[in-house]
């Protein structure tokens, strides 16, 4: 169980890093061998990219994928290396996002993004894992034993990849790099073996030109008609958000610190560019050889060269045995792809559900969480019959909508600080991923139908977690300055238990203190002779689920006060509670007021903004952290 929960591991699997120090660990690798975790998803894509550019551009495709590339290299590649700037350590365009609002909107913001964040990285698992087994299907030698086994093949393929990371990361990341190292290769092998065709048979190409002039009339007309549809071929930027997200895996200078991890920024900048170039090139000539070489009715659904276009060059031109050798290189990359989104999720989840108090605790543990997305990915695997086509529309919502996000918080950003040129670039950059995000809704809603019941489950979850974990003590610690140190030292070497007096500050004069304490003491019967200390609570972000307790001393006539900030009144006071309890011989006694409010407009107030009917939540608190009646703070509620 210690193993399984990562109970030893400072940080918990080697993926999540929490917001401090941006050092060299023990889990990070050198920038080549993680872009090669990131690539087994976006160099994957040659599995079935070409294929879906002829089908949606037919002869235009290679033009399509030109226009795919340009927008790549100076759109989004810009974007993202701005993006591994603001969030070195793996938050990525959501902590920007989150950071431009505040409070609850912010928290909702994320638990909406983090539904697309789901989408297009769980079927980004499923849909891969699914192809792959396409990929199985279809070969020659096999198809007669595994047709019509789709979904128990891909459901193996699941349990593998997850066997994988319930192992560890080196394992994973080691796999990574001979896949991808392999599979680049052998499709090199096969683009070269196209365009010495394309070369020698100079006829290929002017056949090709004039199809697309007698079909679209003039190269203003290509041009044009290769931009509407560049949404169906979007696709092919998928490896970008995983790029970022997994920049806690990425190795810096022994020099970076939090405020400055420039090795880790400068090495992550070198995963982005170098992948959108080789995947650019690739690209381009894949869709090239695939487009003259390859009878256009073969696209087709049905079709020898649908969704493996590739493959099917690779047996046709260079025979059944190393067209069966390709299959296994497209096979195994297409599984693993699933691996760059695992790790994805399994760096952005810890960072922001359980921080929100939104997820339980252990969520923050890689196996635990590893067995929690296979899960739902088998789950999805089955309603969707394994089958690729149906899970296209929820998975190009999914990536479209994170890189939408991305262009929008840059653009932000740059707006946010004032730098016009930057401000216009990608403000330009962010209207092309709006209208493509737009067009691929309106033609395929079921993607955005899928992608909301994502978001649905996690907002009820996120909310349901929420509310069971309300009367944890989410304190991170107490921080007292020098005023009110001395404050509490005067009070440890005078007569115990220390008495406070809990206190909601409306005028702040002599009057009400002194109002205020002859109620308390009538109401709980306390001699004059007893000291009091009023206890006041400031509430700095409700929305956030942890935070230290800081406390303030001041003095108002003859009464002393101490002013408290944090999260929560309930939480707050019982964490400072607790610490006075250690410091003193005597647990401390604080003194209440009932709530005049009603218990179902309290209960919103708690959830909401960290207020509520105080007393009864904060010894539920206490009761909770101390079993031990005789050493916990005592509460009295009067009047």
């Amino acid at each position: 169980m210690r193993w399984f929960l990562d109970a030893d591991s400072a940080e918990p699997g080697g993926y999540y890093e929490p917001a401090k120090e941006a050092k060299r660990e023990d889990h990070v690798q050198p920038w080549w061998r993680v872009m090669c975790l990131t690539g087994v998803d976006y160099f994957s894509t040659l599995g079935y990219q070409p294929g879906i550019a002829a089908l949606a551009a037919g002869f235009l495709a290679p033009v399509a994928t030109l226009v795919l590339v340009i927008i790549t290299l100076f759109g989004a590649l810009p974007m993202y290396r701005r993006v591994a700037e603001e969030s070195p350590r793996g938050d990525g365009s959501l902590s920007m996002l989150e950071r431009l609002l505040a409070y609850w909107p912010s928290k909702i913001l994320v638990l909406t993004l983090l539904g697309f964040v789901a989408t297009g990285f769980i079927i980004t698992i499923t849909l891969s894992a699914a192809d792959a087994s396409a990929h199985l299907v279809e070969n020659p030698f096999l198809k007669a034993s595994l047709g019509g086994k789709e979904v128990l093949v891909t459901l193996c393929l699941l349990l593998a990849l997850a066997a994988i990371f319930l192992k560890g990361f080196k394992e994973a990341i080691g796999i990574a790099v001979v896949l991808v190292i392999g599979y680049l290769t052998l499709s090199g092998i096969v683009i070269g073996n196209g365009m010495w065709e394309v070369i020698h048979h100079p006829d290929l190409i002017s056949t090709w030109r004039a199809s697309m002039l007698t079909a679209q009339g003039s190269v203003l007309g290509i041009i044009g008609a290769s931009l509407l549809v560049f949404p169906a071929l979007a696709l092919g930027l998928s490896g970008f958000e995983t790029g970022v997200v997994v920049m806690p895996l990425v190795e810096g200078d022994p020099d970076d610190t939090e405020k400055n991890p420039a090795g880790r920024i400068r090495n992550a900048k070198k995963l982005l560019t170098t992948a959108a170039l080789i995947m650019s090139v690739l690209l381009l000539t894949s869709s090239l050889v695939t487009t003259l070489l390859i009878p256009h009715a073969q696209f087709q659904p049905g079709g020898a060269a649908n969704g493996r276009a590739l493959a099917y060059l690779a047996h046709e031109r260079l025979g059944e045995g190393f067209g069966t050798v390709y299959d296994i290189s497209t096979i195994l990359i297409l599984w693993f792809a699933g691996a760059s989104a695992m790790a994805g999720l399994l760096n952005i989840v810890p960072r922001y559900l359980p921080r929100y108090g939104m997820a339980p605790d252990w969520a923050r543990s890689t196996r635990p969480l590893v067995c929690v997305l296979s899960l739902i990915a088998i789950v999805v695997t089955i309603v969707f019959d394994a089958n690729v086509d149906r899970q296209a529309a929820a998975y190009a919502t999914g990536v479209l909508a994170l890189m939408t996000s991305a262009a929008v918080a840059v653009f932000l950003t740059e707006l946010r600080r004032k730098h016009p040129v930057t401000t216009a670039l990608f403000g330009v950059i962010s209207a092309i991923f709006i209208y493509t995000m737009v067009v691929t809704v309106l033609e395929r809603p079921a993607g955005l139908v899928i992608a909301l019941m994502f978001i649905a489950i996690i907002v009820t979850v996120s909310v349901y977690s929420r509310i069971r974990r309300s009367t944890e003590l989410r304190v991170r610690g107490v921080e007292i300055d020098d005023s009110a140190d001395v404050v509490l030292a005067t009070a440890a070497i005078g007569p115990q238990p220390i008495r406070f007096i809990a206190h909601k500050l409306e005028r702040g004069d002599v009057a009400e203190y002194d109002e205020k304490e002859l109620d308390v003491r009538i109401d709980n019967h306390l001699p004059a002779s007893e000291q009091v200390i009023f206890l006041e609570v400031r509430i700095s972000d409700a929305s956030d689920f942890t935070s230290p307790v800081q406390v303030t001393a001041s003095r108002v006539g003859r009464h002393q006060i101490l002013r408290l900030t944090g999260t929560s009144v309930s939480n707050v006071i019982a964490a400072f509670l607790l610490y006075v309890r250690d410091l003193m011989s005597e647990p401390p006694h604080a003194y209440f007021e009932w709530s005049e409010r009603a218990p179902g407009d309290n209960v919103l107030r708690f959830l909401a903004g960290g207020e509520g009917d105080i007393p009864p939540l904060t010894h539920e608190i206490l009761r909770k952290y101390e079993p031990d009646p005789g050493q916990r703070p005592q509460i009295h509620v009067g009047g």
